[in-house]
């Protein structure tokens, strides 16, 4: 496994975007992180001042280009790990998130991933399915260590609770009483990585429920298009490292100069957006419902996009 520190982009557009949402609406921008991982990570909103803002058009200009290692050509399956109490602690995130996973694959913003591909010239394909889900009832606590997340998803497959799925990415989600050691929350939002579970390289990534610290890793911390901002910034996380771990799996096939997968480089920018009925914002509508999530990174346009 390839270790390296990731430095994520800050969001040069913010004053414009910003303009462009409802009032009162927060935006977030990713600061770069100094928390040295094994594993991609997504990074807090910063405050643009000094040093970060001054980083701004060099990350905004770095091409991302191909090093090599696998993909995940596809199709792509999706599968969620419950970890907590969802029940009691926010019931309406199943349905928002699921619906997510269900919708996403087929998509226009989707469809940005297929510019990716590998040493062969297979290109990643707009398929994505949500193959299955199970819960886990707080089997290593309630403050996880990233050795732990792994545990979780080997827990999941080896009791048959899930497959084991080479072309799978395994989400962790875990409830609002969970805690995640090495950083969420103050260094990061949600993270991708691999690791060898019952003999087969297994992709898998966590996200968790920000409502200890919504305006860490909320992009609406008031309102959102589906009345849950919590649920809705998981989904928002969600997009960003499912993209991320199809075009670099490993952590060795598709990132810039820097490190910064092709997520990285639009962190917490969300292009052009319209109001919904509640009066937030949203940009995509996937399966009937409208979410806010952060642009993805074309290969072969070399920018920022929302439609591929």
């Amino acid at each position: 496994m390839r270790s390296r520190r990731i430095a994520l982009a800050v969001a040069a557009s913010a004053c414009a975007v910003a303009a462009l949402l409802p009032s009162g609406t927060v935006l977030a921008s990713a600061r770069p992180t100094t928390h040295a991982r094994t594993h991609e990570a997504l990074g807090i909103r910063p405050t643009l001042h000094g040093a970060h803002a001054a980083r701004v058009s060099y990350y905004r200009t770095n091409n991302i280009v191909y090093h090599q290692g696998p993909i995940i050509t596809g199709p792509i399956n999706v599968y969620y790990i419950w970890y907590g109490n969802w029940s009691t602690l926010n019931p309406n995130a199943n349905s928002i998130i699921t619906k997510f996973g269900q919708n996403v694959g087929g998509s226009p913003y989707f469809n940005i991933n297929t510019s990716y591909y590998n040493g062969a010239n297979v290109h990643v394909t707009n398929s994505v399915t949500l193959k299955g889900s199970t819960t886990d009832n707080y089997s290593q606590g309630t403050s996880l260590s990233d050795a732990a997340v792994q545990t979780i998803v080997q827990s999941a497959i080896s009791s048959g609770r899930l497959p084991l799925d080479t072309n799978g990415l395994y989400f962790v989600l875990t409830s609002s009483d969970v805690a995640e050691t090495s950083g969420f929350l103050t260094q990061y939002c949600g993270w991708h990585t691999y690791g060898t579970i019952n003999g087969a390289n297994i992709k898998y990534s966590f996200v968790g429920d920000p409502s200890q610290n919504p305006a860490a890793c909320e992009a609406q911390t008031a309102s959102s298009p589906n009345g849950d901002p919590a649920a809705d910034g998981m989904v928002s996380v969600m997009a960003h490292e499912l993209e991320e771990a199809v075009t670099d799996p490993n952590l060795n096939a598709w990132y810039d100069r820097t490190g910064a997968e092709n997520g990285d480089k639009c962190a917490w920018t969300f292009g052009t957006t319209s109001t919904a009925s509640n009066g937030s914002a949203y940009n995509v509508t996937l399966g009937g419902s409208q979410f806010l999530i952060q642009r993805n990174w074309s290969a072969s346009k070399q920018t920022c996009l929302m439609s591929g």
